[in-house]
């Protein structure tokens, strides 16, 4: 890892002196309009060029695999429909013959049979565990032969559409990582009952949060009366960007209300239309049910400079540094995503990035960012199982070496930790991201070994990270994806316990911010002392900041948003929300998207926490935040307008039940606290479901 106490690999970036100021600075312009028509300068060449009713397809050169990006694999008219990256299997215990293996099968699937429709075994759970250990002979003997059994099962089950069986489990989908699951996890145990209810959660019950010992689980103790570092009164500008999701295959046109999966594709229909009629054409700069089309995602990069009072070139400030939480891939089924689409989204939005954006991005890995979707594989399994995943660690950290953004240490690092690495900003801050798949419900590798808490080795990373910048006097900033806790439907129990365990160590004199995507919603999370077993302004130890996104998916308006940041305490002392409506797309056609400034979160919640104006945006503040909703639930129903990016889709938060509930949400750092909160109030992305 890079020396504490060595000059900065970005110490070059100190002469762009005029980043920081000594006082309180406007964002900049409230508003900015993109000019009709594609910037066909942000790439150097195309397969076809941009034009009002069509996306651009870029020639992209990779620089780290040194290779040009084919037209079919991002042409919308050719979308493919079967992976066909290597196919991975645990090696089998013996050589039989392909009948033996047939024959072998056929037994597993007559007695897995048997165990579902007999009477032997009662109750749902009882029986999937019981099928898991049954299959599990096969995942040791005949694991090429799994993927095609577990789609013969969900087939003459019915626990899916034909169609979504083999997507779920063909062996180029996520067929062959069952068949890993099955073999190393601990079936006949609590793996069996995460893998089970992960499967449908009429099988086995949701699983709760086991009591973590943290007993030897730091190097040091605590300090005594640890506190934050007093602030510097100089600040810099901090981007905050999410969700990319870029679909390079949106078709201008085609159906943007679609019966399933992600719109905007020539391959998607309206189901109540007859074949061949469309009910909403895809608008140019895209659509509520649909990814980021380049022409949106060119107009928000544009955006960036104009917005936040930063730009490129002699005289302009430079923003500090950019955060990046996640998910740049598109949201597409599984049979149609590779390693090749992965690679070429990757090069793209960073490319991108590089071009739109000044001062150094650091960047975390979300779900979509591997393939399959989801995956990510620790390095504990046996051989090539172990390392299976490396070639996106391998490529994502080439690449932000390559734009000059981390160390050759800090790459290094990222091959090592899943994509993680570790950081010291130009400015004295550290910067820590993690892999947040490893406690991802969406990961299924993360069902293996289930009782330990960090099964991958990335919290003992992050310890390691913590305990060397506690003893250097440094402040971090920890940087992920699937935030930890809110409604608590995103993680697992476990792994989010000790996260949160974690930060109580480490807060408020390390860790002085937390930052997270997935949603694509604007939403943050409080932090408390003791497992949050008292919630008030005295334990509220740090605030995980969720980021908009930029995609408009699911019914969400684009958006991104800017800190104002104080270079001694890296604390926030404002943050700026900007939006595009994407219900204005369909009547655009002299100019390109509007984005602007929705709010300041100092001026829409500080007046009425009786928030003093010099103070930070600290885990204090948002917990008095709270308190002011509790004595005014209309206070709740702005955030959940701000939640949506002000979405003419988002449903209201008028009543006391939903009030109650988000309140509840936003001071849950973990799944423990989180499924402790009435539930159904969670997202705004669809009609709430209140229990």
């Amino acid at each position: 890892m890079d020396s504490r106490h060595a000059v900065s690999f970005f110490a070059v970036l100190c002469l762009i002196t005029s980043a920081v100021a000594d006082h309180k600075f406007p964002p900049g312009a409230t508003s900015f309009v993109a000019s009709a028509g594609f910037p066909t300068t942000a790439f150097s060449s195309y397969y076809f060029p941009p034009s009002a009713t069509k996306e651009p397809q870029p020639i992209l050169h990779d620089p780290v695999l040194n290779i040009t990006f084919p037209l079919n694999l991002t042409n919308p008219s050719t979308i493919p429909s079967e992976d066909l990256d290597p196919i991975i299997f645990p090696k089998p215990l013996a050589n039989i013959s392909s009948s033996a293996a047939e024959s072998f099968i056929d037994q597993i699937l007559a007695q897995i049979s048997e165990i579902i429709e007999g009477s032997t075994i009662s109750g749902n759970c009882s029986k999937c565990i019981a099928s898991l250990s049954v299959a599990k002979s096969a995942a040791f003997f005949a694991p090429e032969s799994v993927p095609d059994a577990m789609v013969s099962l969900c087939k003459k089950f019915k626990f899916q559409s034909n169609s979504s069986c083999e997507v779920a489990y063909e062996a180029t989908t996520y067929g062959a990582v069952w068949t890993q699951i099955l073999r190393y996890a601990d079936v006949g145990g609590l793996d069996g009952q995460y893998i089970c209810n992960s499967l449908s959660s009429t099988f086995c019950s949701k699983l709760h949060t086991i009591p973590l010992n943290v007993t030897g689980l730091f190097p040091k103790p605590k300090p005594a009366n640890a506190t934050a570092p007093r602030p510097s009164g100089k600040r810099v500008k901090v981007l905050h960007i999410s969700d990319f999701h870029l679909d390079p295959r949106y078709a201008e046109s085609s159906e943007a209300n679609c019966s399933t999966s992600m719109c905007c594709r020539t391959n998607v229909a309206n189901s109540a239309l007859p074949e061949g009629q469309i009910s909403l054409p895809a608008p140019l700069y895209g659509a509520y049910k649909c990814d980021t089309p380049y022409d949106l995602g060119l107009a928000a990069l544009q955006a960036v400079g104009p917005l936040t009072g930063t730009g490129k070139g002699p005289g302009n400030e430079s923003l500090g540094w950019t955060l990046y939480t996640g998910d740049l891939v598109a949201h597409d089924p599984q049979n149609q995503l590779s390693r090749a689409f992965t690679e070429y989204t990757e090069t793209s939005v960073y490319g991108m990035f590089k071009s739109y954006i000044t001062g150094p991005v650091f960047a975390a890995l979300g779900n979509h960012d591997s393939n399959p979707s989801n995956t990510d594989a620790p390095h504990s399994l046996p051989g090539p199982l172990g390392e299976q995943q490396s070639w996106n660690y391998d490529h994502v950290s080439g690449l932000w070496q390559h734009e000059g953004w981390i160390t050759p240490e800090a790459a290094a690092a990222a091959r090592l930790h899943y994509g993680a690495y570790s950081i010291k900003t130009h400015y004295g801050l550290r910067i820590i991201t993690f892999n947040t798949d490893f406690y991802y419900r969406g990961n299924y590798f993360t069902f293996i070994n289930t009782t330990d808490p960090d099964n991958s080795g990335m919290f003992s990373f992050m310890i390691s990270e913590l305990q060397a910048a506690e003893d250097a006097g440094e402040r971090v900033w920890i940087v992920g994806h699937v935030l930890s806790g809110w409604d608590g439907t995103n993680p697992l129990p476990n792994p989010t316990d000790l996260f949160y365990q974690i930060v109580d160590r480490y807060s408020p004199h390390v860790i002085a911010g937390i930052f997270f995507g997935h949603t694509h919603e604007d939403q943050f999370m409080i932090y408390y002392a003791n497992n949050g077993t008292v919630q008030n302004t005295v334990n509220a130890l740090a605030t995980g900041w969720i980021g908009p996104s930029v995609t408009p998916l699911t019914n969400l308006n684009s958006g991104f948003r800017l800190y104002e940041v104080d270079t001694g305490s890296f604390d926030i002392y404002d943050a700026w929300t900007f939006i595009s409506k994407v219900s204005s797309y369909p009547t655009l056609n002299d100019t390109g998207p509007t984005f602007s400034l929705e709010y300041s979160t100092r001026e829409a919640y500080g007046p009425q926490a009786g928030w003093p104006e010099d103070a930070p945006l600290n885990a204090t503040f948002w917990h008095q935040v709270t308190e002011a909703m509790e004595k005014n639930i209309t206070l709740v129903s702005q955030f959940n307008t701000y939640q949506g990016k002000t979405s003419v889709k988002s449903p209201n938060c008028t009543s006391v039940a939903c009030a109650m509930a988000k309140i509840c949400y936003m001071r849950s750092g973990s799944v423990a606290l989180g499924e402790q909160c009435s539930q159904g109030y969670g997202s705004v992305q669809s009609a709430f479901i209140g229990s």
